[in-house]
């Protein structure tokens, strides 16, 4: 092949190549427009007045296409899939608890995003922020409004596998005293002391006396639930095999994704409950794989995510094994009831 004929080649691969990349960016750019318009048949979204201290409301993080995308709506919790009041205050994880939010938002740059996390007042105004070190993933605020913490992936972006690290943060939103990591905690494994290079957490779940959480420990290839202690900076394993624990508002169950065996590799969990006196396990109804942080609507249904037409949708399933999953809310994720 003379010179000619390579620089003509190669010329002819470089137009390809950028006529591929143009095809691609102007693809993404018009789903990002057609995002920002309302799609027929979607729940109606009209922007309002949203406040964290009205009772018997539901607030979740809107999925639908519009103009109100992934702001904070707020419906009544008796009809989830009721017309939408937005807030105007967008956020990719969300919760609430007794007038305090945590709202996990990315910040869009020139070159890459980056994440931070504020705690919001009753009237979603922010009153503290914290930059959060990588992807964001769980929310979560205590009973009393007095503790947010959240979880964000700082290498890879999944926990179905095994090749990932998290970095979870606890916050008290009274004093601004910051755990930057629970990684910094003691670790009380079988009955002793356990340290190890791998040891990861997520999904924190708050007690109702400021003092006692649950989350997730991962090491040497197994998951466990712990107990924290917030004054002794300790934590304790109870339970293998516990990922994504939501404890129930009496204090006394542990809802949670549990990975079983056969199930496909990208979506390996069902849905369980434990009773943390028996530690015996309930196997609820919902067949599919949840990858998700339940939350609990009252003592008896536990509530969660799973992927829909716009993203995710939110469904309902009771918390005792019996009867039948279904959907309450299309194009929704990051649900709070607010008491």
């Amino acid at each position: 092949m003379t010179l000619r004929s390579r620089i003509l080649v190669l010329a002819s691969a470089v137009v390809v190549l950028a006529a591929v990349a143009l095809a691609a960016v102007l693809h993404a750019s018009a789903r990002a427009e057609r995002r920002d318009h309302t799609q027929a048949g979607g729940p109606p979204v009209a922007s309002g007045r949203v406040a964290l201290t009205d009772p018997g409301r539901l607030v979740f993080r809107n999925m639908a296409w519009g103009p109100h995308r992934d702001e904070l709506t707020e419906v009544p919790a008796g009809a989830p899939d009721a017309p939408r009041t937005a807030s105007g205050v967008t956020c990719l994880r969300f919760h609430a608890a007794s007038g305090t939010g945590v709202c996990l938002q990315a910040v869009h740059g020139p070159v890459s995003d980056s994440y931070r996390a504020l705690i919001l007042d009753a009237r979603l105004r922010t009153t503290a922020r914290y930059d959060v070190p990588g992807i964001p993933s769980r929310a979560r605020v205590s009973p009393s409004g007095r503790f947010a913490a959240w979880t964000a992936f700082v290498g890879g972006d999944s926990y179905a596998g095994t090749n990932f690290s998290t970095r979870t943060t606890i916050v008290d939103t009274a004093t601004g005293r910051l755990i930057p990591s629970l990684e910094e905690f003691h670790v009380v494994k079988d009955g002793r002391a356990h340290t190890s290079p791998d040891v990861n957490f997520w999904g924190v779940t708050f007690a109702a006396d400021d003092r006692t959480f649950y989350a997730t420990l991962a090491t040497k290839g197994t998951t466990y639930l712990v107990r924290g202690d917030l004054t002794t900076d300790t934590v304790t394993t109870l339970h293998e095999n516990v990922e994504c624990p939501s404890l129930s508002p009496d204090g006394t169950r542990i809802a949670y994704k549990k990975r079983v065996p056969g199930l496909p590799a990208d979506a390996p969990w069902h849905l369980y409950v434990l009773g943390l006196r028996t530690m015996r396990e309930t196997p609820l109804a919902e067949r599919r794989s949840v990858d998700d942080q339940v939350v609990w609507r009252d003592a008896h249904t536990i509530v969660y995510a799973l992927p829909g037409d716009y993203g995710a949708d939110l469904y309902q399933v009771p918390a005792d094994g019996t009867g039948t999953a279904r959907r309450i809310s299309p194009a929704a994720v990051s649900p709070a009831y607010l008491g």
